[in-house]
């Protein structure tokens, strides 16, 4: 059996780890920052996700030499002028709080009507001197209250257009197939396959 290729992927969020290891699969080894020894807290200035990844994966090439991608992660919602936006994470403050962040979202919805939201992930890849970017969406709505326990971050309080569950209420494999990461991800690894 062939040795599978390595990777690191620049991030210490144990969820978002396992969900890229198990769409991934066999033939990648996907490491985290701490398997490389960076325990960095890599800052995410940027105003976009697709700014924010890039400076995650190019700070982990620069400083420790490894082709290496990163994501970030957006949950946009209508009614919200699209908000949390590319502050998701740090919705309710710095402290990543996901039940906070839940929180203030469902209270900032309290009195809508619309419902309407979408879920984007940017992956951005630097191997040798290029950078590639891939973007995975799925659009869905705001519930009016958490469903579901499984998943992290909003997935109790989103429903995708193509289910009548909210992420947290699914298989992380059936999630896999429809999320934003997902889908993100197939084009990451379809991508690699050329390489």
């Amino acid at each position: 059996m062939e040795k599978p290729r390595q990777i690191v992927f620049a991030t210490n969020n144990g969820h978002k780890l396992a969900e890229i290891r198990r769409i991934m699969g066999r033939e990648w080894d996907v490491l985290s920052l701490s398997d490389i020894g960076c325990d960095a807290d890599i800052p995410e200035t940027a105003e976009t996700l697709q700014g924010n990844a890039e400076i995650k994966a190019r700070y982990v090439k620069d400083c420790f030499g490894y082709d290496c991608f990163a994501d970030d992660t957006g949950l946009m919602v209508d009614a919200l002028n699209g908000a949390p936006g590319v502050y998701s994470a740090r919705y309710a403050g710095p402290g990543h709080d996901s039940a906070a962040n839940m929180a203030l979202l469902l209270e900032n919805m309290k009195n809508e009507n619309n419902r309407k939201a979408h879920f984007s992930t940017v992956i951005a890849l630097v191997t040798g001197d290029e950078i590639h970017f891939f973007e995975g969406r799925v659009d869905g709505e705001i519930l009016r209250e958490a469903e579901g326990t499984d998943g992290f971050g909003y997935d109790p309080v989103f429903r995708p257009d193509e289910s009548d569950r909210s992420f947290a209420q699914m298989s992380a494999d059936e999630k896999n197939a429809i999320s934003h990461r997902g889908r993100a991800t197939a084009k990451l690894i379809d991508y690699l396959k050329t390489l």
